[in-house]
C-alpha cells in the first residue's frame, strides 16, 4: 500500500530516467558523469512491481463496471487486504502464494461491501490482475536505464506467472533481466530473505544493487539488509544523477531510502 507520508515518488524517478530516451544513445562521457553523481557502485536496479511499475488501481474501472457505485471502494479494500494477508502469513509462517492471496483479498472485500461476486465476475477481476496497466513512464524509463548499461529486475511478492503476465502485457518483458519472486523463499516482504535474493539472482554485491519502490515500508525492508546499512542507494542521489545530466533546473521531490 502506498501512503502519502514517506512515499518514494516513483513517477519523479521514472520521468527522470525517461529523459535519457529523448536524446541519442548514452555516451561514455555520460556514463562517466553518472558515476560521479551517484551511480559509482550501482550495476543493477531491482524494482517493486505492484504500485511501482504496475498500477494496482487500474482495476478500478472494471470494479465499477461490475459493481456500479462501489468500484473505488472495492479496489481500495481489495488491495489493503491483499497486503495485510501477506504480512500476516509471513509473521505466522503460513505461506500461501500471492495469486491465492489476491483471490482471498477479493473475497473479503466483496463480502465486506455486501457485493454478489459471481464466478464470472470473480474470473474477470482476477484476470485483470494479470494485465495491470503499467504507469506511462515505466517503459521509456526502463529503456533509458538499459542504455546506461544497468541490469534491471523485478523483485516482488508476486507469483511467477503473475509477474510474467504483467511484464508481457506492459511490453517490458524484454527490458527485464529477471522477474524475482518471493516464491523462491516462501515468505513475503519485508523479510530479509526476499531482498537477499536480489544480489544473488543478478550476480552483484549488495552495494552494487539499487532498489526502487513506491512503498516506504518496502524500501525500509531493502535497506535493512546486512551489508547495505551504509550502502543502500539513496533515491534522491539517483534522481540527482539524471537531473544533472538531463533535467537541469528541475528539482525532484524524492525521499531518500536512508531517511526512512
Amino acid at each position: 500500500m502506498t501512503t502519502d507520508s514517506g512515499k518514494l515518488e516513483r513517477r519523479e524517478f521514472m520521468v527522470a530516467a525517461a529523459a535519457t530516451a529523448v536524446g541519442a544513445a548514452v555516451s561514455a562521457s555520460t556514463m562517466a558523469q553518472a558515476q560521479e553523481t551517484g551511480f559509482r557502485n550501482i550495476k543493477a536496479l531491482a524494482f517493486d512491481a505492484y504500485g511501482t511499475l504496475y498500477d494496482v488501481f487500474s482495476v478500478t474501472a472494471l470494479c465499477e463496471e461490475l459493481f456500479p457505485g462501489k468500484g473505488n471502494a472495492l479496489a481500495q479494500l481489495w488491495r489493503v487486504k491483499q497486503l495485510q494477508y501477506s504480512l500476516m502469513r509471513s509473521v505466522m509462517g503460513r505461506h500461501r502464494d500471492f495469486w491465492q492471496l489476491t483471490g482471498d483479498g477479493l473475497s473479503y472485500a466483496t463480502k465486506s461491501l455486501k457485493l454478489d461476486l459471481t464466478a464470472d465476475k470473480r474470473k474477470r477481476l482476477m484476470d485483470a490482475y494479470l494485465s495491470l496497466a503499467a504507469f506511462p513512464d515505466v517503459k521509456p524509463g526502463l529503456e533509458a536505464l538499459k542504455k546506461l548499461g544497468l541490469r534491471l529486475a523485478v523483485l516482488s511478492n508476486g507469483e511467477p506467472k503473475m509477474l510474467a503476465a504483467a511484464a508481457k502485457s506492459a511490453g517490458i518483458a524484454d527490458l527485464l533481466d529477471a522477474n524475482i519472486s518471493v516464491e523462491d523463499v516462501k515468505i513475503f516482504k519485508p523479510s530479509p530473505r526476499v531482498y537477499n535474493m536480489g544480489p544473488e539472482k543478478l550476480n552483484v554485491s549488495n552495494p552494487e544493487l539499487g532498489f526502487v519502490s513506491s512503498n516506504s515500508w518496502d524500501a525500509a525492508g531493502a535497506k535493512n539488509i546486512q551489508g547495505r546499512q551504509q550502502d543502500t542507494l539513496r533515491m534522491s542521489d539517483l534522481i540527482g544523477s539524471f537531473q544533472k545530466m538531463f533535467l537541469q533546473g528541475v528539482t525532484p521531490r524524492v525521499a531518500a531510502a536512508n531517511d526512512l
